[in-house]
């Protein structure tokens, strides 16, 4: 099998506004499987794992053209505080063009749709330029921690005002060079 085809892009600010597409059948699922391994790796998943996630949670994956950019996840709101979870990523080389910021405004109003009255994250502590874009867009850290067994930090993040979020993404959407 070979890797989903994934090309750095050329030049600063976005190019064109990525194709988010939901994950469905195998060469998506190959394809969200590769963002995910790629950008936390200490949580490399296997397909079966990716076929479980996808049965309870919203994945999608984001294209410029043909080319794979990203991933997403949506855990729906559970208990009575309606919280879902909403990440975003994106590969090294797409970074910085506004793919981000379109995956987590998909992802958000996915998330209010649902229901959600909050929405949290996570982020891998040494992915700093993860932890930038969460916090640039109002999310606030809940809690750090290491998984049993592991050696990876990881980082919860919380956005407990859902209706600021959604004022400010139209006029993120449209600044270049913005995650």
């Amino acid at each position: 099998m070979t890797e989903p085809r994934s090309v750095p892009g050329r030049g600063v600010g976005r190019v064109s506004e990525p194709r988010i597409a939901p994950v469905e059948g195998e060469r998506a699922l190959q394809e969200w499987r590769h963002v995910h391994n790629v950008i936390v790796p200490p949580a490399a998943l296997s397909l079966d794992e990716v076929r479980e996630r996808a049965g309870r949670n919203r994945l999608r994956n984001a294209y410029v053209g043909d080319v794979l950019v990203g991933c997403s996840t949506v855990r729906p709101p559970r208990d009575e505080d309606a919280v879902a979870t909403v990440i975003a990523r994106v590969l090294p080389g797409h970074r910085g063009r506004g793919y981000g910021t379109a995956l987590y405004a998909d992802g958000l109003a996915h998330a209010r749709a649902l229901g959600a009255r909050a929405v949290e994250t996570c982020v891998l502590a040494v992915n700093e330029e993860g932890l930038r874009f969460a916090r640039a867009r109002g999310f606030a850290e809940t809690d750090r921690y290491v998984l049993d067994g592991a050696t990876d930090q990881w980082v919860d993040l919380r956005l407990d005002r859902l209706e600021t979020a959604g004022t400010t993404i139209p006029s993120i959407l449209r600044e270049p060079g913005v995650c």
